[in-house]
C-alpha cells in the first residue's frame, strides 16, 4: 500500500515538473514572438477598413509577413487592450516587434500623399547617390553603406535581379550595386528606407533592360561585363550619337588585349568626383583594378561599373558600331573624334592641343 501512495506522489510531481517545463515553453515562446524582430527592413503599407479592431487585423498582419502568429498576436491584444483603431493606411517594417507595430497602429493612419521626389542624374556614381539619400530621407550613410556590404542582402538581390551576378560581391569593388541603380526622377514615402529605394531603383532598371535579355545570351560578355562598360561609354562619349561608337572602340581594343586608356576610369580609382582637378601621371599609371590606363589592365574592364549609367549608354554596350576605329579623344568641350591608327590619333591631339582644347595632365 506504502508503495503504491509513493507511486502515485512520483507520478503527480512528474506531472507536476512537466506542466511547469510546458508553461515555462509556451511562456517563453510567447515572449519570444511578441519581442521577435525581423532583419528585414522592407516597408509595407496595409489598409485599416471601418469597423476593423486591434483583434480583427491578425490576418492581415500575418498575411504581410509583419507577425509570425495570429495566436499569440490576439494574447497580446488581450492582455494589452489597445483602444481606438483608425481606419486607414498604415506605413509598418518588417523589422517591427509585435509592440512596435500596436505603437505605429496606436499613432493613426498616414497620408499616403506624404512622399518626396528624388532624382538621380545619369552618369553619377554611388557617392553622389548616397549624399543625395541622406539629404532627403532620414537614412545616414553608414544605413547605406552596411546594406550594400551585406551578403545575405545581395544574395537575395541577385536571386531576384537576373542582371546583377555574383560579380557584385567582390571584395575589391567601391560599391556592390554600382552601376545597377537606374538614374531617374523617383516618388517614395518619407518613411522610406534604403531598402525600398534601391528596390524602386533596381526595379526600374529591370523594366528599361529585359528586353535585351536574350541579346546579352548571345554575347561574349558576361551582363556584369556589359554594364561595367557602358558605365564608361555614359562618361567618355561626348554626346548620345557618340556613345555606339565609343562602344565600338572599346570593344575592339579588348579583342586585341589591349588596355581600354580610359581617363575617367583613373577618376574613378583615385576617387576624384567631378574631375575637379587634372590626374597625375604617377595616378594614370597606378595598377588600380578600375584603371585601364595601367598596362597592368590590358585586356580587362574594370571589375565593376564606375557610375550608374543612362540607358543610351547600356543599349550602346549592347548594341555596338562594328567599326574600325580603335582610338577616339574628346576635347574640353565634349566633343569625340575617332581615328584608326595612332599616328592619326597622335595628329588629332596635337590639333586639339594647339586649339586650346586638350586637357592637361599635372605630375
Amino acid at each position: 500500500m506504502k508503495k503504491k501512495v509513493f507511486s502515485v506522489k512520483k507520478f503527480l510531481i512528474f506531472i507536476f515538473i512537466l506542466c511547469l517545463i510546458v508553461c515555462g515553453a509556451l511562456v517563453g515562446s510567447y515572449f519570444y514572438l511578441v519581442g521577435h524582430r525581423s532583419s528585414n527592413t522592407e516597408t509595407i503599407t496595409i489598409n485599416i477598413k471601418e469597423g476593423n479592431s486591434y483583434g480583427t487585423i491578425g490576418p492581415v498582419l500575418k498575411e504581410n509577413g509583419l507577425i509570425k502568429s495570429e495566436l499569440v498576436y490576439k494574447i497580446y491584444v488581450k492582455l494589452n487592450r489597445p483602444e481606438n483603431l483608425e481606419a486607414g493606411d498604415y506605413v509598418l517594417k518588417k523589422s517591427y516587434n509585435m509592440e512596435e507595430i500596436i505603437d505605429t497602429l496606436k499613432k493613426g493612419s498616414v497620408n499616403l500623399a506624404s512622399t518626396k521626389k528624388i532624382t538621380f542624374v545619369e552618369g553619377k556614381n554611388m557617392r553622389y547617390i548616397i549624399s543625395n539619400i541622406t539629404s532627403t530621407f532620414n537614412i545616414t550613410e553608414k544605413e547605406i553603406l552596411n546594406k550594400l556590404s551585406d551578403s545575405k542582402y545581395l544574395d537575395s538581390l541577385i536571386s531576384k535581379y537576373w542582371f546583377l551576378t555574383d560579380d557584385i560581391k567582390n571584395k575589391d569593388i567601391y560599391y556592390s550595386l554600382e552601376g545597377y541603380l537606374y538614374p531617374d526622377t523617383y516618388e517614395f514615402y518619407e518613411t522610406a528606407t534604403i531598402e525600398d529605394i534601391f528596390k524602386g531603383m533596381l526595379d526600374n532598371m529591370n523594366n528599361k533592360i529585359s528586353k535585351y535579355k536574350e541579346e546579352v545570351k548571345k554575347s561574349n560578355y558576361s551582363i556584369h561585363e556589359m554594364m561595367t562598360l557602358a558605365s564608361i561609354i555614359e562618361l567618355e562619349a561626348g554626346t548620345a550619337s557618340d556613345r555606339k561608337g565609343v562602344a565600338g572602340v572599346f570593344y575592339n581594343r579588348l579583342k586585341d588585349n589591349w588596355s581600354l586608356g580610359s581617363d575617367v576610369t583613373t577618376y574613378y580609382a583615385e576617387k576624384i568626383d567631378n574631375y575637379s582637378r587634372d590626374l597625375k601621371m604617377s595616378e594614370l599609371n597606378s595598377c588600380n583594378k578600375y584603371n585601364t590606363r595601367s598596362t597592368c589592365m590590358a585586356g580587362k574592364l574594370p571589375i565593376s561599373p564606375i557610375c550608374n549609367p543612362g540607358l543610351e549608354s547600356i543599349v550602346a554596350a549592347f548594341e555596338p558600331t562594328k567599326h574600325n576605329y580603335y582610338y577616339f579623344v574628346a576635347d574640353k568641350n565634349g566633343k569625340t573624334y575617332f581615328t584608326k591608327t595612332y599616328n592619326e590619333h597622335n595628329n588629332k591631339c596635337n590639333q586639339l592641343k594647339r586649339d586650346g582644347l586638350w586637357i592637361n595632365y599635372t605630375s
